[in-house]
């Protein structure tokens, strides 16, 4: 048993089978939140637009991959552990990248041989709620599991703290209703 499995709201959120009294919604416990693109993208999102790959002039968006102009990015997982329980949360964000690093991705994705790239620097490309700043957050880029989107591990500061240390539970409700997810009410009673 963990801590957080004592607290009622923390039951109510894992338990998919438990309708809220008001709406009737349920829930079945942590969901990601994923960005479309990165910040600087000046086009219409992938969703909006109904397509898979968008491409305007030079630029260039799919769900792993982006370039504007000169700029490339990568799509990562931002992983932040939630304190007294087992489970993490995960923002799906952008990491902006050397063009050589992303050449190297590119090529170690295409071909499975991973032994030409092992990670490189990164720059956060979004702005994640709970952790804004007024600088870039500097970070490291990290490859996964095959078949799993690299890390991003931020350097310093709030973000690299609640990566290495967790969030509690009221800051991922916090950053869900950031997101437009406000389930704060509907955990409240049964």
């Amino acid at each position: 048993m963990n801590l957080l499995d004592l607290d009622k709201r923390w039951q109510r959120f894992n338990d998919a089978n438990r309708e809220c009294p008001c709406c009737g919604q349920t829930y079945g416990g942590v969901f990601d939140i994923g960005f479309d693109h990165p910040l600087t993208w000046p086009h219409e999102n992938r969703a909006d637009s109904g397509q898979e790959v968008i491409e305007k002039d030079d630029d260039k968006l799919s769900a792993d991959l982006c370039r504007v102009g000169d700029d490339r990015f990568i799509r990562c997982i931002v992983a932040l552990p939630i304190r007294g329980s087992d489970e993490t949360f995960a923002f799906g964000a952008w990491g902006s990248v050397h063009p050589d690093h992303f050449a190297a991705y590119v090529q170690a994705w295409n071909s499975g041989d991973w032994s030409g790239f092992e990670g490189c620097f990164s720059w956060l490309s979004n702005d994640l709620p709970g952790f804004e700043s007024e600088e870039p957050i500097a970070c490291n880029l990290w490859i996964g599991e095959p078949g799993e989107r690299p890390a991003l591990q931020a350097q310093g500061g709030p973000l690299k703290e609640a990566q290495e240390n967790g969030i509690s539970f009221d800051d991922l409700l916090d950053i869900y209703a950031a997101t437009g997810n406000d389930i704060r009410a509907h955990l409240t009673s049964d």
